[in-house]
């Protein structure tokens, strides 16, 4: 198969992670005999700086006609005084959009041997494995009016919650289809007593819902959900969520589980789908080669699985990143107080020697 790819790595860390993602892609193409082509392309920071466009034609255009798209991240406080429409977020959201990527997969496991890599005590973090689902073109976050208006010190700003009936039921069905290959549970989360979306959300995903009477559906307000997270993580199978809740409540789970650096996400249900860790650019850590490419290892993983229907190569390369956290391999991130930490490329690295090995395919690198 040609995995035809096109690689954004952004801003701060997301050059050093993505090398590792794509370092792991070779690995998989090598051993699987696929055909791989990957061109790097600007977006965000990196992209406003040289052509005024945090997501240039060019780069969507390169996207558009590609098989799957690897992000690293993009922003930074460098960034903070741009007009809203420059900054590199905004062209992520345009790529979203452009893309027509509404499905969010925010994967927050606690992998064997990880469990004191968490904040929460062992007992309570053990057999975590929690599906995110969140709907990404809706909500806050793209709703009109926005903006803010006046003069200071009584300016007014204005940002607009909004959901149509069609995107709720988009979104609902991707969470319950995949809950039926899992344990067979949704919690949907919302706020429905105080937000009419969200009361709308409950009713449209309680409907569509009664279309799978063998997945367990309950609700949750997000104040709860947040609180239930800490508390018995491992109880939640798929978490549904509206764009900014998940948004939210994904990050809250990479901190559970041990780091964000450990969360990959996937981004479909459009015309090519998007995949990047959950990280974002921490550029006070860019250049050192401490970052965890663990998050975007384990998109790659997920891009072979939803972009190219690759199942056993996507399982390959998840368990090797189980196998070498099993067997005690660290970022700085993860590693405890007088452990060793691996670099960014000795942690990649090890993940493709443990590709190798758990295929039949060791060679010296």
């Amino acid at each position: 198969m040609l995995l035809k790819i096109t690689a954004l790595p952004g801003d701060g860390i997301g050059p050093e992670v993505t090398d590792e993602g794509i370092r792991i892609l070779k690995c998989v193409a090598e051993i699987f005999r696929h055909e791989l082509s990957v061109s790097t392309m600007p977006i965000g920071g990196a992209a406003l700086l040289a052509s005024n466009d945090p997501l240039p034609e060019v780069t969507l255009k390169e996207c558009l006609s590609s098989g799957a798209v690897l992000l690293g991240a993009v922003g930074g406080p460098s960034f903070d005084n741009f007009p809203r429409h420059l900054r590199p977020e905004s062209g992520l959201l345009r790529l979203r959009r452009e893309l027509g990527v509404f499905a969010n997969l925010r994967p927050a496991v606690c992998f064997a041997g990880m469990e004191d890599a968490s904040p929460l005590r062992a007992e309570i973090v053990r057999g975590t494995d929690i599906l995110v689902v969140r709907e990404l073109l809706g909500g806050i976050y793209f709703g009109e009016p926005r903006g803010t208006q006046g003069s200071a010190p009584d300016r007014v700003a204005v940002d607009t919650m909004r959901y149509a009936e069609s995107e709720i039921e988009r979104i609902a069905h991707v969470a319950l289809e995949l809950a039926k290959g899992r344990r067979g549970k949704v919690t949907s989360v919302d706020k429905a007593n105080v937000l009419d979306c969200s009361r709308l959300w409950r009713e449209v995903v309680t409907r569509v819902g009664r279309q799978y009477p063998e997945v367990n559906l309950d609700h949750m307000y997000v104040d709860s959900a947040a609180m239930a997270l800490v508390a018995n993580p491992a109880n939640f199978d798929v978490l549904l969520t509206e764009n900014m809740f998940g948004d939210i409540l994904s990050d809250q789970a990479g901190g559970i589980v041990g780091s964000l650096g450990m969360l990959a996400s996937a981004s479909i249900g459009g015309r090519v789908g998007l995949y990047e860790p959950v990280h974002g650019s921490a550029p006070n850590i860019a250049g050192r080669g401490i970052a965890n490419p663990v998050g975007s290892i384990l998109s790659v993983a997920m891009m072979l699985q939803h972009s190219f229907g690759l199942e056993k190569e996507a399982a390959a390369v998840t368990r090797a990143v189980s196998g070498v956290l099993r067997g005690g391999a660290r970022t700085r991130d993860l590693a405890k107080p007088g452990q060793a930490a691996l670099s960014t490329s000795e942690m990649g690295n090890r993940i493709e020697e443990a590709v190798r090995r758990g295929t039949g395919q060791e060679v010296a690198i």
